[in-house]
């Protein structure tokens, strides 16, 4: 964990946030939804990774610096299938990615953090447990759980992916059982949508109660 990580403290948290994480495939947009409808600030890091490579973001003239134009589509954004292609088997191609969107993306996330009005923020980062310095910028981790075999079977059927193509991406990812022991709480997902939002109301008016002590 690098030092100087832990500087990046907005003025935003002077309201308790949680980072919410899980692997792919396991809920996380359908938990940050509910929590979202219950009146909760979502702040949702791939959102925004999104919008700054996508045609006209401001993204794209760092990444043709250094990946050339052919990794942009016909629309102007990041031809996210031939990048993803790239950095899932060449490493150092995926630093130098990492290298113009994570500050990009800490600029933005901090931007939203500052305008949101909600009681406290949820921070949405897939990559939370790797990358070490957002554990030291939210005042509790929440994982989604959820089978390994559940995952990839979602995964599989959400982005016609095969199970090697997704067993290859969470392999990148923490493991199932790091998440777990980085978590302060945990939301189960195994199957039934029913059963994920008396899990969300409970936490949620936890929540309330650690951001009126703040």
């Amino acid at each position: 964990m690098k030092q100087h990580d832990a500087d990046h403290h907005s003025p935003s948290q002077a309201k308790f946030s949680v980072g919410l994480t899980g692997g792919i495939g396991s809920g996380k947009t359908t938990v940050a939804d509910m929590f979202a409808k219950l009146g909760a600030s979502v702040i949702d890091t791939d959102a925004i990774a999104h919008q700054l490579s996508a045609a006209g973001g401001i993204a794209i003239t760092p990444i043709i610096a250094e990946f050339g134009a052919d990794f942009i589509d016909a629309s102007g954004a990041m031809d996210r299938a031939r990048m993803r292609a790239l950095v899932f088997s060449d490493s150092d191609a995926r630093h130098r990615l990492e290298s113009i969107l994570h500050p990009l993306i800490r600029t933005e996330t901090a931007r939203a953090a500052e305008q949101a009005e909600g009681p406290y923020l949820i921070f949405v980062v897939p990559l939370l447990i790797e990358s070490g310095n957002w554990k030291r910028r939210v005042e509790r981790i929440l994982a989604v759980d959820c089978d390994e075999q559940v995952q990839v079977q979602r995964v599989m059927q959400r982005n016609a992916m095969s199970e090697s193509q997704v067993r290859a991406i969470m392999a990148t990812q923490a493991s199932r059982q790091q998440r777990l022991q980085a978590a302060d709480d945990v939301i189960v997902n195994d199957g039934d949508p029913a059963a994920l939002l008396p899990q969300v109301a409970q936490l949620h008016t936890r929540y309330l109660s650690f951001a009126r002590l703040l």
